[in-house]
């Protein structure tokens, strides 16, 4: 009997990350179908060599675990940017010795200030384990679907036992973007996904990818790493990401400096993604530059994390003559907050240089916010006729667009975002469950291994 097993490791362990990966991870297991195809859906984790049936994703109404939850995430968050730190300085360090004695401190004050206090967080959030999961008994046949980031995971091992013992995988591909914009990247998250590639390329059965164009990049890719006969195995597919915004609380009040900008009529231009160096931020401002240096009053809204290689994007924001009066900056927005940016805002801009998708795009159009965006083909395939797309070759045609729209009232794009139809979340996970539950039910069976065990 074949099951798909929905892996979501990471977002379990880190509940309260809320950017791309980890928001699509969250919605797709909580609208997962209990079925697809006849096809039963599960929703596991894989801890410490063995599988879980999630029975709740997020963690326990408890204040004082969630605090603990969040004092976790806020301190692995330091700790990498502490790391950061260390990276930095160490490509300074001109001797060996200099860089064997930054290596000891930074060991050393990480263990102190990182280490333990984390390892405390993991045992209170182990004791929360059985209220949130339960051991499950894998069966041949079944098919392991990587949803989640499990690059971030060192269950590679594990998962080869799984496939021995009968298990087909399929891995939902996001982006290839660490392959063919590794400059974009810190060398080890390269690395990191370069090996987990090589891994997947050998041991997933099938792909799912979150776009056609994802797809096809995909398919490209393995056809120059695999002979033809080992990339006609495998079966490739996609699906299309939801849109709402799930995290909204009617408890949770507005960012009070977010709504005063919003109280004012002159438009304003929100951008929303992790600030690092493929979102091309600093295309952005010379765009907006163009826009004020003609006397355009637009005003820009950036909304976002703070990533990484953005140290001199932040001092340029930090240091514009039109910082808090035209250009505003937020990093830490809830969803109730952006979901009032969004209401609010004249239009959406989007100057990314690559992406596999575009989330932003279709939680704004979906909510009736015109989106201008760079001419890539993933946005073409989202966006079509209702989008409004610029160079980015040239910041000023994207100036052109924002002053046009700003003189005219009418959005440059060819067919009104009002007409435009996307789905929700509950429809992306159904279209990942039947789709692959479709392509598994196709494809010809595997023999178990004679250890393979019974459920």
């Amino acid at each position: 009997m074949t099951r798909l097993l929905v892996e979501c490791t990471h977002v379990f362990k880190h509940p309260k990350v809320n950017s791309g990966i980890q928001r699509v991870v969250r919605n797709v297991i909580k609208q997962l179908p209990p079925s697809a195809e006849g096809v039963e859906c599960v929703p596991v984790v894989l801890l410490k060599g063995q599988l879980y049936r999630v029975k709740r994703l997020a963690p326990l109404d408890s204040p004082l675990f969630n605090a603990i939850v969040t004092f976790g995430e806020r301190l692995e968050r330091l700790a990498h940017r502490f790391w950061q730190l260390h990276q930095r300085l160490d490509t300074r360090c001109r001797t060996k010795l200099a860089r064997r004695v930054l290596y000891v401190g930074y060991r050393l004050t990480s263990f102190g200030a990182f280490g333990l206090p984390l390892r405390l967080v993991g045992l209170v959030n182990r004791y929360q384990m059985p209220q949130r999961c339960e051991p499950l008994q894998h069966q041949p046949g079944d098919q392991l679907v990587l949803l989640d980031s499990s690059w971030h995971s060192d269950f590679f091992l594990h998962a080869e036992r799984l496939k021995q013992e009968g298990l087909g995988i399929v891995a939902v591909i996001y982006d290839l973007i660490p392959l063919s914009h590794p400059q974009f990247y810190d060398t080890r998250l390269v690395e990191v996904y370069s090996e987990w590639f090589d891994w997947i390329a050998r041991n997933a059965d099938g792909f799912m990818a979150i776009s056609a164009t994802v797809r096809d990049q995909l398919r490209a890719e393995l056809q120059r790493r695999l002979d033809s006969a080992q990339v006609g195995k495998r079966w490739f597919d996609y699906f299309h990401l939801g849109s709402e915004l799930d995290l909204q609380s009617v408890e949770a009040a507005v960012e009070p400096r977010l709504q005063k900008l919003f109280a004012t009529p002159e438009p304003v231009f929100l951008m929303v993604s992790t600030i690092e160096p493929r979102k091309n931020h600093d295309y952005l401002l010379d765009a907006f530059d163009h826009a004020w240096a003609n006397g355009s009053n637009v005003r820009l809204c950036i909304v976002g994390r703070i990533g990484w290689k953005c140290d001199a994007l932040l001092a340029r924001i930090h240091h514009h003559p039109e910082l808090n009066r035209r250009l505003f900056m937020f990093n830490d927005l809830s969803d109730t907050s952006l979901e009032h940016a969004y209401a609010h805002a004249s239009a959406l801009v989007f100057p990314s240089f690559v992406e596999g998708f575009g989330l932003p795009l279709v939680e704004a159009m979906q909510r009736g916010l015109p989106a201008m965006g760079s001419d890539i083909p993933v946005f073409r395939e989202i966006g079509g006729e209702f989008m409004a797309y610029f160079d980015l070759q040239s910041p000023q045609s994207l100036a052109d667009l924002l002053q046009s729209f700003e003189r005219s009232g009418r959005f440059p794009a060819a067919r009104d975002v009002s007409d435009w139809q996307w789905i929700g979340w509950r429809e992306a996970a159904a279209q990942l469950a039947e789709r692959t539950a479709r392509h598994v039910l196709e494809a010809p069976q595997v023999p178990a291994r004679q250890h393979a065990h019974s459920p």
